[in-house]
């Protein structure tokens, strides 16, 4: 027997059609007066919890960090390269192209 789950109902709808049926339960909500809204001090402990959860898995934390370090190193290196292709490309530098088109 096959172990994959198949989306069924509302999982399997396209995201388009899915935003679209939560956002008019959400106008029903609102207009029958049941919707809740947060507070700024209920958000802020929402996010708070949700938060520990999060950093609470380690392995979780590394990862993150890890590719956040990757990103970093990535971009330092993309623009301490990019003065260099310019010269490279153009085969001048900056002092000599301004003095070609002012003179």
């Amino acid at each position: 027997m096959d172990n994959k789950s198949r989306l069924s109902g509302f999982a399997s709808m396209e995201e388009g059609k899915q935003r679209e049926i939560a956002r008019k339960g959400g106008l029903a909500a609102h207009r029958k007066g049941t919707a809740h809204e947060f507070t700024t001090e209920e958000a802020r402990f929402a996010g708070r919890k949700g938060g520990q959860q999060v950093s609470a898995n380690r392995s979780h934390m590394t990862e993150i960090g890890r590719l956040g370090g990757r990103r970093s190193a990535e971009r330092r290196r993309n623009r301490a390269s990019l003065p260099n292709q310019d010269i490279e490309q153009t085969g001048q530098s900056a002092e000599n192209s301004e003095a070609q088109t002012v003179g």
